[in-house]
């Protein structure tokens, strides 16, 4: 029998010492393998590290990121210190890939060399039934699709969830691993267990049915010139009955309401549409490619669905479920913000099982960048 629990703290305090002392006394005598720290960015990530670290034990394996917003149970926070301490039956290899931006392909491949070597393994013999990979990355060098391909080169079935580690006002990011603090680094976190497990992910949105082909890209493959052979943002408004100027990200009927998504099985991955540029060209959050074909989609019940997921979904994906790390769009929480749904989405979270997370800057799920979701990795038990 095997189970993995998940016990969490945060705090407001300002000071790293203080807030460290603050999460060692809720977690009281607990004995975690494995911590994860998420806070603002303009908090003193060095002190506030060492502080923590200080705090743990010597043989707990510490990783985090700078946020832009932070998650427990009781939902989600802003400017505080959240942590999660996961015990049970779990094993954990680290792995830290510099140099992202230049290189983020060898990054991918540095880290998870690295975290396979902490647990005697080669990353072409990990089980994909009892390993699964947690990413986070430096979100502002924009190099996921190019990091997942050196993470999985190896290893094309090795799940992975994670998010990327950023901060609204300052534009940059920091991610923790262990003692370390460091920026233009992937980390990815590899976990062994014998208890249940799942890679979940979330959206609010429905299929319409209604489909648009890309037909043209610039060279960077992430800017649309041309959706049916017409002027990208022209032919989108007019898809939605709107104007081009109403397309804008956070709009109410623009492009956080009517996205587009890649039908993968039954599943749908969406690809959002990001910003309209001067020259009436598309910014894509993700890769595009000339010739495919998406589907538009509809915003949905935005805090139901959230919460139908968290309290029916997962425990029909996981058994018992005891723990849940989340990665959640910082564009949901926006989007949410602007529609006058930010309060309920944040309740929506008193749904799932004890839990830790962040608002990231982009998401991944397996081999995709993804975006206007919410990844989750849980672990439950089997006694």
């Amino acid at each position: 029998m095997a189970k993995v629990q998940l016990y969490s703290a945060r705090t407001h305090e300002t000071d790293p010492v203080r807030a460290a002392e603050a999460i060692a006394a809720q977690l009281g005598d607990v004995k975690p393998k494995l911590v994860t720290l998420y806070h603002a960015r303009e908090r003193d990530a060095a002190a506030l590290n060492r502080a923590l670290r200080e705090r743990l034990p010597a043989d707990c394996r510490l990783i985090g990121a700078t946020t832009g917003g932070e998650i427990d149970k009781d939902g989600i926070h802003a400017g505080a210190v959240v942590v999660g301490a996961l015990v049970g039956d779990l094993e954990v290899g680290l792995g830290l890939g510099a140099g992202l931006s230049s290189d983020a392909i060898g990054a991918g491949s540095r880290a998870i060399e690295r975290a396979c070597s902490e647990l005697g393994i080669r990353p072409a013999d990990i089980d994909p039934r009892k390993y699964v990979g947690l990413v986070i990355d430096d979100a502002f060098q924009h190099k996921k699709e190019e990091l997942l391909l050196g993470v999985l080169e190896r290893n094309q079935a090795l799940i992975l969830v994670g998010g990327g580690a950023g901060d609204t006002a300052q534009q940059s990011s920091l991610i923790h691993m262990d003692g370390e603090v460091v920026g233009d680094a992937v980390l990815v976190a590899l976990i062994r267990t014998d208890a249940p497990w799942a890679a979940l992910r979330s959206h609010w949105y429905l299929p319409t049915g209604q489909m648009i082909r890309v037909t043209k890209t610039d060279a960077t493959c992430k800017r649309v010139l041309e959706i049916d052979g017409k002027p990208a943002a022209a032919r989108y408004a007019e898809l939605l009955g709107v104007e081009v100027e109403d397309l804008e990200f956070g709009k109410p009927h623009g492009f956080a309401a009517r996205p587009t998504a890649l039908k993968v099985g039954r599943e749908y991955f969406i690809r959002a549409p990001w910003k309209v540029m001067p020259d009436g060209s598309i910014l894509f959050a993700n890769l595009m490619q000339e010739d495919t074909e998406l589907e538009l989609m509809q915003v949905g019940d935005m805090a139901e669905l959230t919460r139908r997921f968290l309290e029916h979904e997962m425990p029909m994906r996981v058994r018992n479920p005891q723990a849940a790390l989340y990665f959640h769009c910082s564009g949901r929480m926006w989007f949410a913000q602007s529609m006058g749904q930010a309060s309920a989405l944040s309740e929506a979270f008193r749904a799932g099982p004890p839990a830790v997370g962040f608002n990231c800057y982009f998401e991944m799920y397996s081999g995709f960048h993804i975006n206007t979701t919410l990844t989750v990795l849980a672990f439950g038990s089997n006694e």
